[in-house]
């Protein structure tokens, strides 16, 4: 797997990667209107461009035989979504497209992002995940991530519960 920062260049690739994988998770558990609703709002040209331009927040994009297989996002600081701790780094984003799972491309994104917060001398990495995705869950379970809190994540107008995992560093 090779990994590489995203650039505003990188724009459209951003976009498509961030649909697809999305789409391939939580289609099959949310109305089609729900998932429509949250694809324009989350994932168009201009708020995908703003978040490209955080200076706070990094995107990497991971390939395999020159094909993108996934990507993540990261946040420090005041672009953090929840805590906003100068000791912490969360992980907004963390997606592998469906015919690369079962690979260890996950645990090789997962990795990255713990050294990358090791780099920055980080104490503890922090995401949301959807209370109902077992597979994800007992992913950051098996790497040592535990349960810290809860809140509501607005699929459309349905109001889910996303639990918040930390996972210690030093």
């Amino acid at each position: 797997m090779i990994l590489n920062p995203c650039h505003p260049k990188d724009l459209t690739l951003l976009r498509q990667i961030s649909l697809a994988t999305y789409v391939e998770t939580f289609e099959a558990a949310n109305t089609p209107a729900n998932m429509q609703s949250y694809l324009q709002q989350a994932f168009n040209t201009q708020r995908l461009s703003d978040e490209l331009a955080e200076p706070h927040s990094q995107f990497f994009l991971a390939y395999k035989h020159d094909q993108v297989t996934g990507y993540f996002k990261i946040n420090n600081g005041s672009a953090q979504t929840e805590f906003n701790d100068p000791n912490a780094l969360e992980l907004e984003r963390i997606y592998v497209l469906r015919r690369y799972q079962g690979q260890g491309l996950g645990q090789q994104l997962l990795n990255a992002v713990i050294n990358i917060a090791n780099e920055q001398q980080k104490q503890w990495l922090f995401l949301g995940v959807w209370e109902h995705n077992q597979k994800a869950l007992a992913f950051y379970q098996r790497n040592g991530f535990y349960r810290i809190g809860q809140h509501i994540f607005n699929m459309g107008d349905d109001p889910q519960t996303d639990y918040l995992l930390r996972k210690d560093l030093k």
